[in-house]
């Protein structure tokens, strides 16, 4: 047998710049937050790109660069016409999301309530527009006695693409298509999988249905029930976190 050799690496992790790395979240969750899940750990369709080969072994975009720009249609992924900056800046935030992954039992979670509950009630009830979906007399009755508040923040900065709702129970999806036929038919149901060739969707009743694509046709409309928290995630200031955090936890 031959000899292994082990490359030992000294000193601190290496820092990524923090503009770079906010502007590579906002273009990820814009673009990649629909099947990679908006912390890249994971959504309805595409992998952890946190474990990725292909993403630890990158370079300021060097390797996931060319993937990004030229898609994987066989497995759903669709081309980006992203800028070299736009590349580096994805590869500064998965960098930096892979980095603090390896340190998260370097440090200790401390009070995430430190936002004004009142400040936190007008952004919920004007700019925010979650009152528009949620009710705290209703889903959110109670919902900061259910949660700790490292949790609560989660559910709403990253919240879960599938849940039970209903009487009886049953499994919803966030992620819906519409597919309506030249003729007019219109089927509905899960996205099961979607590129630029071919649409296909679980029904109701669970029946799968497939579609070829071509030029259009047939017309393809995808629903996002939680669009609105991926389009805040690209608006909200670290204030309004802070306190809209502390308005549901207030919510007992």
């Amino acid at each position: 047998m031959g000899q292994t050799s082990t490359t030992e690496t000294n000193g601190p992790p290496p820092k990524y710049d923090a503009a770079a790395v906010e502007r590579g979240k906002t273009t990820f969750v814009g673009a990649c937050g629909f099947c990679h899940g908006s912390n890249a750990k994971g959504g309805e369709k595409g992998p952890d790109l946190l474990r990725s080969v292909l993403v630890l072994d990158d370079e300021n975009g060097n390797t996931i660069g060319p993937f990004i720009l030229r898609g994987r249609p066989d497995k759903g992924m669709p081309r980006f016409p992203f800028t070299p900056q736009q590349i580096a800046d994805i590869a500064a935030f998965l960098h930096d999301s892979i980095k603090n992954a390896i340190e998260r039992d370097n440090y200790k979670i401390l009070d995430i309530v430190t936002g004004d509950p009142r400040a936190g009630a007008a952004f919920f009830n004007g700019a925010g527009h979650c009152n528009s979906c949620h009710s705290v007399t209703g889903d959110l009755k109670g919902i900061g006695a259910r949660y700790e508040p490292v949790t609560l923040q989660g559910k709403f900065l990253q919240p879960d693409y599938t849940w039970t709702e209903g009487t009886p129970p049953h499994l919803v999806s966030a992620i819906s298509v519409t597919v309506t036929l030249p003729s007019g038919e219109s089927f509905s149901g899960a996205l099961e999988h979607y590129d630029d060739f071919n649409v296909a969707l679980r029904d109701g009743n669970g029946a799968y249905r497939s579609f070829t694509r071509a030029n259009g046709v047939p017309r393809v409309e995808i629903h996002n029930r939680l669009q609105a928290h991926v389009d805040l995630l690209s608006r909200y200031t670290d204030s309004d976190i802070h306190n809209l955090t502390a308005y549901l936890v207030s919510l007992k």
